[in-house]
Order: structure tokens, then C-alpha cells, then sequence
């Protein structure tokens, strides 16, 4: 069965000049304090280096390898993840258009997980000598960048208390209300997506079985609560997921 389509909603209208493609990304203010202040777009095509597509499967980089690029998504989806000494695979997070990766490598130059796309994924290559040569210059793109990598923070602290406190149905109800809040800020249905991800990889990713990720979403689809056909998700009760995640933002940037 062929993959449904995001429903994307209006958006304002955008300055001119400025790409389509453009106006919901996680860099947009980066690069709107480039270009508003310059209003040179060639500068931008100096910092992105290029555009790459990644096919589902692939790695765009991999855990221990050098720090070259900050990848911006414009669309598509990406998963986080790290390989134990023992062999397994831990999940740690699942990103869609809009978000940036490889920040947390800036520190040490060196990425310390593995990024593989969830689905067919085109980004931004964003050149992290340039991109840090003009953040020292420009106190308005240290500024983005500080509000990009606090909401990354916040997210990790959120996920702690998660996995901690919460059992596996509050979990996923937060899950799926963390995943309609990032489309909804991306200007997609709040209430309708689909899920790039697999129920094993819902389930690592929250600490929980795969079994028990299909028994809860069955009983979620037997409530009402959601309905699913294949790897696309409505979301029918969306005040009634809240209730269930006990009123916990999970992500509430």
C-alpha cells in the first residue's frame, strides 16, 4: 500500500526571496540572520556546503567518525542510535524535517552515535568550521544556536523522567503527543502522520518490548484513542492521550 501523504497546513507568508523548502527548518533563523543582515544569498550557499539524498537504511554518519558537517533535514526522517559493547543497538531519538544533527559532536569533533535515514531523507550539509567562524563573529547566530541546543537539552531531561517515572502506556501516549507537537511546529496535522519508525524501534527507543508497543497501539485502536493502518496514525483523542500521560509535557518546546 502506497505511503499516505503529510497533511501540511497554511503557512504565513514568508519575506521574499526565501526558498519554500526553507521557511520550516530548525536553521531558518541561522540563516534569516544571515541573509536579512547581508542580504546576500550566496553567503548561504557558501555555509551549506551541498545537498544530499539518503535513501532508507542509509548512514549519513557514524559513531566515531570525525565531525564535518552540522546535517540539516528538509524532509524525510532520521533515527539516532548507538551500538553497545555487547552488540545490541539502543535508539536515541527519532528526527524529522527541520531538525539539526551533530551538534552534541561539536565539543570533542567526534560523533558519538550513528544517524541512519528512517526513509527517503534529503539535508543540508552545513560546513562546521564556517557555520563556528560565524557564530564567532555574529552574536545573533550564538544566540540560535544556544535556543536550538537548550531545547535539546530539555528534551533529554524529559525523556529521563519519561523512561523513569512513567509506565508502558504512558510512555507511548507521550510519544505520540511529543511526535504531533514537532509536526505541528512544522506545519503539518497535529492529528494525522505517519510514523517513519518501527514498533522495535518505538520500543528501544522507549524502553519497552516490541510486543507490548503493538498490544498497547491495539488497545489504543480498540478505545478509539488512535487509528492506524500500516505506519500511518490518527490521532482521535487527543485530550484523552493527555490524561494518560498524566499531564507531562514531553516535549513542549
Amino acid at each position: 500500500m502506497p505511503e499516505r501523504a503529510l497533511k501540511v497546513l497554511p503557512v504565513t507568508p514568508e519575506p521574499a526571496g526565501v526558498p519554500i523548502d526553507c521557511r520550516n527548518c530548525g536553521a531558518y533563523q541561522l540563516c534569516m540572520s544571515l541573509w536579512l543582515k547581508t542580504g546576500d544569498s550566496s553567503l548561504l550557499e557558501r555555509v551549506v556546503k551541498k545537498k544530499q539524498v539518503f535513501k532508507r537504511g542509509e548512514v549519513l554518519y557514524r559513531m566515531g567518525q570525525s565531525l564535518e558537517y552540522i546535517y540539516v533535514i528538509r524532509g524525510g526522517s532520521v533515527k539516532t542510535c548507538i551500538n553497545t559493547e555487547d552488540g545490541q543497538v539502543q535508539v536515541m531519538g527519532f528526527h524529522i524535517a527541520g531538525e539539526l544533527l551533530g551538534l552534541n559532536a561539536i565539543g570533542n569533533r567526534q560523533h558519538n552515535c550513528e544517524a541512519r535515514a528512517t526513509g527517503v531523507t534529503s539535508v543540508c550539509e552545513v560546513s562546521v568550521d564556517r557555520f563556528e567562524e560565524l557564530a564567532r563573529e555574529d552574536p545573533a547566530i550564538q544566540y540560535e544556536i544556544f535556543k536550538i541546543m537548550s531545547a535539546e537539552i530539555r528534551h533529554g531531561q524529559e525523556l529521563l523522567l519519561l523512561l523513569g517515572k512513567h509506565n508502558a502506556d504512558e510512555r507511548l501516549a507521550a510519544f505520540l503527543l511529543d511526535l504531533s507537537r514537532q509536526f505541528a511546529q512544522r506545519h503539518c496535522s497535529a492529528t494525522e502522520f505517519n510514523l517513519s519508525m518501527s514498533r522495535s524501534d518505538i520500543g528501544d527507543y522507549l524502553g519497552i518490548a516490541e510486543e507490548t508497543v503493538c498490544r498497547i497501539f491495539a488497545r489504543f485502536q480498540d478505545e478509539g484513542l488512535v487509528s492506524s493502518e500500516c505506519r500511518h496514525i490518527k490521532l482521535n483523542d487527543v485530550e484523552r492521550l493527555r490524561q494518560i500521560a498524566c499531564h507531562r509535557p514531553f516535549r513542549d518546546l
